[in-house]
């Protein structure tokens, strides 16, 4: 495997990792704003 499919391969993977993170994060930020909870639970 030459070194260009290492990249490319290396590259989509921190590409996908970052698209979970990015909208885990989008999703917790609305759910504070909007006084919810991230996975359904009520924890008051």
């Amino acid at each position: 495997m030459s070194i260009m499919t290492k990249r490319i391969i290396i590259l989509a993977v921190i590409i996908i990792v970052a698209a979970v993170l990015g909208r885990l994060a989008v999703r917790a930020f609305l759910n504070f704003l909007l006084g919810g909870t991230l996975f359904g639970g009520n924890f008051l």
